[in-house]
């Protein structure tokens, strides 16, 4: 090991090599806290050769590599194991972006940029890069590549593989694969780049991307509805489609527990009604024209007629705006606030959410009455965090033995409904032997049989996914 740590420093220079406890702590335990690992050291490279070179001293010593960005994993799939054999590969210093092309509309950026920074470096250039989620201001290029995220955009511009024209990857055995196209056509064989996106770093080190921009939107509108469930909830998507069409750019819903704990926990929260309400959606329409508001008022107008909704507010500025927002993006903090919960990232069908919701309700209350149900998610793309808290008055440690049961249960409900127990989360360490529970062993046998044939020694981020 002694050799193999020299070769590293050799490849990435003191400034890039952390082979103290002291050092790497903080790179060695998930963004939850619920997996600690022990690396033998982190390497931070600051160019794709240094990359190369860290792979290729690795695959020469047989010594296993976490890839990790940002360090936002929310399944653990950046942390690694206790043996003190493992290289953290961190990608943080990769962080420039290398081209923007507003004619072409891509940015080629690097997998350490932060996701706010992309974002940022659209708007100069009067573009958008529409991927955006909570974790925005820390998480970074190369963590939302490999665990393919979603976030609030997916309805109007897809998933992250959606927003990908090309990569740069370096492979297990030290080769950097150059695939930084800018083509939205490119019919020359199998899509390589998509093997890599989602696969949580099991198949190679992505260090850059070619990204899709798109127009600038000059006016935007957004609203937060009250209605009476979640079948009211999903005849408004379709209300809200019917008239916005491709406009409508999210689609939101969280219920009164929801928002009843951002109240508690956000001090100064305003609630969006005088009165409570069972369910909410909060609606955002964006166009390159001036006409969002007008669009999102004619379709919540049209739904108060047919009596889909109850109520609506809709922001009058762009501080009102974020204020609803907040309503929606707080959630998953103010119920980390009020103590440990059961958290699950699932998807269905979108025209199954509401059965979805009261099938595995009810199959819950009959197992754990009084359990507080804390459901919300991105409606207009089927994806549901759909958490447990204990009942009031429960101790929550006592609660969270039942983790195993709540999981069979939300599970197999999704399984019934021919969903996917991962969202938009990954697999990681968290879900691996439920990923061999809900898969058939016709996929389990192409994954693996992928796995092999890029990365034959087993190297890369070994004991996640698969």
């Amino acid at each position: 090991m002694a050799e193999l740590l020299e070769r590293l420093r050799q490849a990435v220079g003191d400034a890039g090599m952390l082979a103290t406890p002291a050092d790497w702590a903080p790179y060695a335990v998930d963004w939850r806290r619920r997996y600690a690992g022990r690396p033998l050291a982190v390497v931070r490279p600051a160019s794709t050769a240094e990359v190369a070179a860290v792979v290729r001293a690795c695959a020469e010593a047989r010594a296993a590599i976490v890839p990790q960005a940002g360090n936002t994993s929310l399944c653990g799939a950046a942390t690694p194991d206790e043996t003190g054999t493992q290289v953290i590969l961190n990608v943080s210093r990769l962080n420039r972006i290398r081209a923007i092309d507003p004619a072409n509309n891509t940015m080629t950026a690097e997998a350490g940029c932060v996701l706010a920074s992309l974002q940022t470096a659209a708007r100069g250039a009067e573009r958008l890069f529409p991927l955006s989620l909570a974790a925005q201001g820390s998480c970074e290029l190369g963590g939302n590549l490999s665990t393919n995220a979603g976030g609030t955009g997916v309805l109007r511009y897809g998933n992250t593989r959606d927003l990908v024209l090309g990569l740069e990857v370096v492979l297990p055995s030290g080769e950097v694969w150059d695939g930084l196209r800018a083509l939205r056509k490119d019919n020359t064989g199998y899509d390589l780049k998509q093997l890599f996106i989602g696969a949580e770093g099991t198949l190679g080190v992505i260090t850059a991307a070619v990204l899709k921009l798109f127009p600038l939107p000059r006016s935007q509108a957004t609203a937060v509805v009250a209605l009476a469930d979640p079948e009211r909830a999903l005849a408004l998507l379709g209300a809200a489609q019917s008239r916005c069409a491709e406009r409508l750019t999210a689609f939101e819903i969280f219920s009164q527990a929801c928002l009843d704990l951002v109240l508690a926990h956000f001090p100064g929260t305003s609630a969006p009604f005088r009165s409570p309400y069972p369910q909410f959606a909060l609606l955002e329409v964006s166009d390159s024209a001036e006409g969002a508001g007008a669009a999102l008022e004619a379709a919540l107008a049209e739904a108060m007629e047919a009596r889909i909704a109850l109520d609506a507010v809709v922001a009058q500025s762009e501080a009102q705006s974020r204020s609803l927002w907040a309503l929606r993006e707080n959630i998953s903090e103010a119920q980390a606030r009020e103590g440990p919960n059961i958290k699950h990232d699932v998807s269905v069908p979108v025209s199954s959410i509401p059965r979805f919701i009261a099938e595995t309700g009810e199959a819950l209350a009959r197992e754990f009455p009084g359990a507080r149900l804390v459901v919300f998610g991105h409606l207009g793309d089927g994806n549901l965090h759909y958490n447990l808290s204990p009942p009031p008055g429960v101790a929550a440690e006592p609660f969270m033995g039942n983790l195993a049961a709540v999981n069979r249960i939300v599970h197999d409900s999704v399984a019934r409904f021919r969903g996917s127990i991962s969202a938009e989360h990954g697999i990681g360490r968290l879900k691996r032997e439920e990923l061999r529970r809900y898969k058939t062993g016709l996929e389990l046998d192409l994954m693996r049989a992928v796995k092999r044939a890029i990365d034959p020694l087993g190297i890369m981020n070994p004991g996640k996914v698969l």
